[in-house]
């Protein structure tokens, strides 16, 4: 594997987990809307990720699948929660039924601070990879001189 593949799967994973934190704080920011476009209260996202190759090229890929080569990472779907939302009496919202119930996302507070920090630090992860990557190509580039 050259530089250039190292770095594309660092880049890759850092695409797919700025996704997942963007999902996150969105998750966290629409914890109490009771209204969304699509009707009803806000469903929680997640991001789903993929095994990908690096290129999309017919003979790439097949090179790359004889030299058993590691694959980037892409999120291939965002996918809603199927948790039913969760209810709360409260007569006085101007969401609530004839008997006074509100249906609120269901939507866990610690659940998403911890995909949160878990995508930060994977995110975190990747930069020290990237970092890695080039101070191996500089080293490699000096050796030369």
């Amino acid at each position: 594997m050259d530089f250039m593949s190292a770095m594309e799967i660092a880049a890759s994973g850092l695409r797919a987990n700025r996704t997942r934190m963007n999902l996150s704080a969105s998750n966290l920011a629409n914890a109490n809307s009771t209204r969304s476009a699509d009707g009803g209260p806000y469903r929680r996202r997640d991001a789903v990720f993929t095994a990908q190759p690096l290129s999309k090229r017919f003979g790439e890929v097949l090179g790359n699948k004889l030299d058993g080569a590691v694959q980037g990472v892409e999120v291939s779907g965002i996918v809603r929660d199927p948790r039913p939302p969760r209810t709360v009496y409260d007569p006085g919202h101007p969401d609530a039924d004839a008997r006074g119930i509100v249906k609120l996302p269901n939507i866990n507070m610690v659940e998403e601070m911890v995909d949160m920090i878990t995508a930060s630090r994977a995110y975190e992860a990747g930069v020290s990879t990237l970092q890695t990557i080039k101070a191996m190509a500089s080293k490699a580039l000096s050796i030369g001189k």
